[in-house]
């Protein structure tokens, strides 16, 4: 940038958004974020310690209302995973008119949050440092999966754990550094930190009722609707990474009952071990479950039940048990006559797109429907699965819900909450704060001003 000032203090900060829906750009003021979190006790709901953050529930208002930028087009995915040349040639242009109309002097940091940063990052973590240094003069760079961008949106630095929802659905859990006990309100791990009472994070299989045979240790993921002889309780993992039965924690990479590297299923640091042998948590750390794509998991996202009312159509469709005649209703009026969906749906490369634009169809017919009802609650069990599977056992944690899915309103969100309720009892659920583009400026502003508090991990937060 010709007019940055390189022994001035950081002006500004510069957040990148690159998910399935597209690219986003965002320019912010570098003291927007105000240091740490979660100071002095738990923080209200919705609020950062920043005096110059102002928040105006559920939606985040800056005290200077970032600068945006966007596109539709999702980055390109190629050999080397997303291509990093394609992002630069989009994001570049943006990030630099941003710069000029904000009038940055300096820009302080950059973050870049994007979908799969963890197995498709290579390339972006190979050629982004040197190339956004030249470009905009920046050196502090942080790297993060969207999940961690959409923590951060949602929780700041704060302790807890944030489901995000959309056409699948993945849970992420933190102790961020320097929450301690006595800290930030904390009071210290419940029960030495353990998960109490949760052996692994795959508790989704073989329940009568849920989709599964009763008995079977099948993946209820499946789409199978409660009540009903659906063929979704086949042997297999449910879901969230581990063997149903075993103590294995989900999305470890290494073999189901073993605890996960640190950031891919386990927490980092030393553990604290609970006195049933937990010692999935440690002092800091991410924790992740679920977020394994619609064919394997994502239970409970809008793929799993748009997917699940659109097999309880096609039994009433064939007369079958578990049927519904006011899905199959709904079937008809968007995708025409029920014979031709399969002709319909599987060639589509977009096809958990296409299963998720029919969830708002259950939500809609929940209320006289039965089944539909029941596969919401359903749902609504496998994403307080997911933040339990997730979430730490401090005073202070949250439970935060992001992503388009929750815009369904009370058919979900009423069962979501009662299911918490019943999970985490006593740990406070709060809407997002803002969103995975708001999440990357912050990590951002932290970074710039020496007080990122979010773990560092390989596969989920770098910072070069």
């Amino acid at each position: 940038m010709a007019d940055t000032v390189p022994d001035a203090a950081a002006t500004h900060v510069l957040g990148i958004d690159s998910g399935g829906s597209g690219v986003r750009v965002g320019v912010a003021r570098a003291d927007a974020y105000g240091g740490s979190a979660a100071e002095n006790g738990p923080p209200p709901p919705l609020s950062w310690s920043s005096p110059l953050l102002m928040w105006s529930s559920p939606l985040l208002t800056w005290s200077s209302p970032p600068l945006t930028w966007s596109s539709s087009t999702p980055a390109v995915v190629g050999d080397r995973g997303i291509d990093a040349e394609d992002l630069l040639a989009r994001v570049l242009p943006a990030a630099r008119e941003l710069l000029r109309e904000a009038g940055a002097r300096r820009l302080g940091a950059v973050c870049v949050g994007a979908a799969g940063m963890a197995t498709l990052g290579d390339d972006l973590r190979t050629r982004l440092p040197d190339a956004l240094a030249d470009a905009l003069g920046v050196r502090r760079l942080a790297l993060a999966a969207d999940a961690v961008t959409a923590y951060a949106g949602a929780l700041g630095q704060r302790p807890g754990a944030v489901v995000a929802a959309g056409t699948g659905l993945i849970a992420l859990g933190a102790v961020p550094e320097g929450v301690t006990e006595g800290s930030g309100g904390a009071g210290g791990l419940s029960g030495a930190g353990g998960l109490s009472g949760a052996d692994d994070a795959s508790r989704t299989g073989g329940v009568p009722g849920t989709g599964g045979a009763p008995g079977t240790s099948g993946a209820s993921g499946t789409g199978g609707v409660p009540g009903t002889r659906g063929a979704s309780g086949t042997s297999g993992a449910s879901g969230t990474g581990g063997v149903p039965g075993t103590r294995g924690a989900s999305g470890t990479g290494s073999a189901p009952g073993t605890s996960g590297a640190s950031g891919t299923g386990g927490a980092s640091g030393t553990d604290a071990a609970d006195p049933g042998g937990d010692t999935r948590w440690a002092a800091t750390g991410w924790r992740r479950a679920d977020g394994w794509g619609h064919l394997l998991g994502d239970c409970g996202g809008g793929a799993w039940i748009g997917r699940a009312g659109l097999e309880a159509a096609m039994r009433a469709y064939d007369g079958r048990d578990g049927g519904s005649k006011p899905l199959l209703a709904r079937l008809e009026a968007v995708f025409g006559p029920a014979t031709g969906l399969p002709g319909k749906l599987y060639p589509r490369p977009d096809r958990p797109a296409v299963l998720a634009s029919f969830a708002p169809e259950v939500g809609r017919c929940a209320a006289e429907d039965p089944i539909a009802a029941a596969i919401l609650r359903t749902a609504a069990r496998h994403v307080a699965e997911a933040a339990e599977a997730v979430c730490p056992r401090l005073v202070s944690s949250e439970v935060a819900l992001t992503g388009g899915l929750f815009r369904m309103g009370a058919p979900l969100l009423t069962p979501v909450r009662e299911e918490l309720a019943a999970r985490l009892p006593g740990t406070r659920v709060t809407e997002a704060a803002g969103d995975p583009l708001d999440g990357a400026l912050c990590v951002a502003a932290a970074l710039a001003a020496d007080e990122l508090r979010l773990p560092r991990d390989p596969a989920l937060l770098s910072v070069v």
